[in-house]
């Protein structure tokens, strides 16, 4: 395990990789991946603030972080962990009303997904191969000491080899990009004041922990 901060060019995301999450927000699990982007300046480690901007319904989804170790494109299921560096913890945070309003449109994501702070990230990372099964992973989340999501990585419906082949052969995966992989059933609302607290375990040993509080977004006074 070792300190981390981003240095990639892109987040990449997956959408309901998970078929329980899927089905909890009534949407249909996908017959092939699919993915959205968020900004590297969504991202913050511990010791920031998640900011929830004034009427959003900001939901917090707990996943497993991908590392891309080395650059590569149309790269084959095979050879796809060859690209890893390593995993983090992440958070994938939504405005939640902002995301139903822009799919009932027929319209991006991107606000919904893109605000300042909207990705929190472990502080330390995990490297390769210090993870024996990255298929066999909990992810936990809690608001406030009250469990709110459990779930495996062994329940994704893609698995990484799928994802980095997918999507790199769309887009050009570059060394220190980060792979969301998506996230388990019990997503939910996080309120200004209350403190979130996500991990990753291997059985009984946590690998990765961390905590955000959540406030509310400060307004910018224009002079």
């Amino acid at each position: 395990m070792a300190s981390f901060q981003f240095n990639g060019k892109k987040i990449v995301a997956i959408g309901r990789n998970y078929a329980a999450h899927a089905k909890e927000l009534s949407n249909a699990v996908p017959s092939s991946p699919f993915f959205f982007i968020k900004p590297s300046s969504s991202v913050i480690f511990e010791g920031q603030a998640i900011e929830i901007p004034h009427g959003v319904d900001c939901h917090h989804e707990v996943e497993l972080g991908v590392l891309i170790g080395k650059t590569g494109k149309d790269i084959g299921r095979e050879n796809a962990f060859d690209h890893v560096g390593g995993y983090v913890l992440a958070l994938d945070l939504t405005a939640r009303n902002l995301q139903n309003e822009a799919k009932t449109k027929g319209l991006p994501w991107t606000q919904a997904k893109g605000y300042d702070t909207f990705c929190p990230l472990s502080n330390k990372y995990l490297s390769k191969e210090s993870v024996k099964n990255p298929d066999n992973l909990v992810l936990a989340l809690s608001i406030n000491g009250k469990e709110k999501q459990r779930g495996s990585t062994q329940d994704m419906i893609f698995k990484i080899p799928d994802l980095i082949a997918h999507i790199s052969a769309i887009m050009t995966l570059e060394e220190g990009d980060l792979i969301l992989t998506g996230t388990p059933e019990g997503v939910g609302s996080v309120y200004p004041g209350e403190e979130v607290t996500a991990s990753l375990s291997d059985g009984d040993q946590v690998l990765l922990n961390m905590t955000f509080k959540a406030i509310e977004r400060p307004k910018v006074v224009k002079l």
